[in-house]
């Protein structure tokens, strides 16, 4: 969590949010339409080059977020896929489709994108709501609202206000008064500097499910393999006895 609730890993995690809800669905829809089109024409040789291709379409976007997330952690995700054992078309498009790797970068730009867009949206939209509220005193005067009795009022409605301000029938705050609009300020400031820890978890949410899925997964054998290749009391045993 930011020790300042105002200060440069807030505003890094407003600009990784708002960057998803900006390019996010281009990559759902680039991915999407993509395999789409790939799959319909798989039956026949058209569709064989149309496989690699859309796979190519998932690296590049894929690489686009990887790219990104160096917003949210210094650290560099790189990616590793499979090369073919032999040229050919079909062997480029047989190596692509039966790597792990593809099928996770679209397991993120498609599958992941729905629950991730309304999380972000949600989120940056509350967040963004109350810092324009900070900002209400500069601009409190700048709406005007026509009613059907001729009234015209300056200021920023929050709630119902049928008849104005002082009408019957309102319910809320109406912000046409710079002591309504200075209070309102410091209201959301407060809600503002609290809210952005609920900011600054949901971009490491997402940039941690990104992480995961579009990084190269472990190999399960990788500790193994480690200590067979650290040197021992027996490999010294060896050498000595070879020696």
């Amino acid at each position: 969590m930011p020790k300042n609730p105002l200060g440069k890993a807030t505003w890094r995690a407003a600009w990784y949010l708002l960057g998803y809800l900006l390019t996010g669905g281009f990559g759902f829809a680039a991915a999407l339409t993509a395999v789409t089109g790939a799959i319909g024409l798989a039956i026949t040789l058209a569709g064989i080059p149309l496989l690699v291709a859309a796979a190519s379409v998932i690296h590049g976007c894929a690489a686009f977020e990887r790219f990104r997330l160096r917003v949210m952690f210094p650290e560099r995700v790189l990616a590793r896929y499979r090369q073919p054992s032999r040229p050919g078309i079909i062997a480029h498009a047989t190596t692509r489709w039966k790597d792990p790797a593809t099928w996770r970068e679209f397991a993120y730009l498609v599958g992941m994108y729905p629950p991730l867009l309304i999380m972000d949206c949600v989120v940056f939209t509350v967040w963004l709501t109350l810092l324009a509220g900070v900002t209400a005193p500069a601009w409190y005067r700048a709406p005007v609202e026509h009613y059907s009795n001729g009234l015209a009022v300056h200021g920023i409605q929050l709630g119902y206000f049928p008849n104005g301000p002082s009408g019957r029938g309102g319910h809320g705050l109406y912000l046409d008064t710079l002591p309504k609009a200075l209070l309102t300020a410091a209201i959301c400031l407060i809600l503002v500097a609290l809210f952005s820890y609920v900011l600054v978890a949901t971009a490491r949410a997402h940039a941690t499910v990104a992480r995961a899925l579009l990084r190269p997964p472990e190999d399960p054998l990788a500790r193994a393999k480690e200590v067979l290749e650290r040197s021992g009391p027996l490999a010294s045993h060896l050498s000595h006895n070879d020696i």
